[in-house]
């Protein structure tokens, strides 16, 4: 039996699924259903959004069977699917590809998140994403299934930046985008925002979904 490779877009804070229409249509051209999901990452808590809009988008796909589930995420979207793989068994899961992850917060959130405006600009879920031990990142444990990382190291925010310690994409920094129990790592001369659009990294999206591991340069 030939399984349907399916490939699952969880788009980051403040953005929406149009972010991913390069990865997806790249995505399709190489024979994956993919589902761009949208979801108003301004206006609900992690919790909130798992629970709300990805968790029905991945049950509906699972029940279907005959499938094998893969995500690519950017930046809190991998926070939201590490939250959902914490909590629920997925039979069906295959290879995670994380773009920009705060997966263990970002200072930015530690300093801004009480001035006037953050809030209102990155919703609670942005709130969430700090480096203290009460944040979702940091509550949540060690990957066990096949996970790429793949960060830049650019900025054209130096006031983030400064704020961030060590070398950053201009809202995490590559130390902090790690996550124990990842299977690769790939730190790319791009940043945060448009890290997902860029060719060479859709294309070493698509060498870990197929063959879990980041293509060697």
């Amino acid at each position: 039996m030939i399984l349907q490779q399916t490939a699952i877009l969880l788009h980051g804070l403040n953005r929406t699924h149009h972010s991913f229409s390069k990865m997806q249509n790249s995505l399709r051209e190489n024979n994956y259903k993919v589902v761009n999901v949208g979801y108003p990452s301004q206006h609900f808590t992690i919790e909130e959004l798992v629970e709300q809009y990805i968790s029905p988008i991945i049950r509906t796909y699972e029940k279907k069977g005959n499938t094998r589930l893969h995500f690519v995420t950017h930046s809190m979207g991998g926070i939201l699917l590490r939250y959902y793989l914490q909590y629920h068994s997925l039979e069906c899961l295959g290879n995670v590809v994380m773009l920009g992850p705060p997966n263990q917060g970002s200072e930015v959130v530690d300093k801004l998140k009480n001035i006037p405006g953050f809030k209102f600009i990155n919703g609670p879920a942005g709130q969430q994403l700090g480096t203290t031990s009460t944040s979702v990142p940091q509550q949540l444990g060690p990957v066990d299934y096949p996970v790429g990382v793949i960060t830049g190291n650019k900025s054209i925010n130096p006031i983030l930046s400064y704020i961030i310690p060590g070398k950053d994409d201009g809202k995490v920094s590559l130390k902090r985008a790690r996550v124990e129990g990842m299977t690769d790592f790939l730190v790319v001369p791009y940043t945060h925002t448009m890290i997902m659009r860029r060719q060479y990294v859709i294309d070493q999206t698509q060498h870990f979904l197929k063959n879990s591991q980041f293509e060697s340069a």
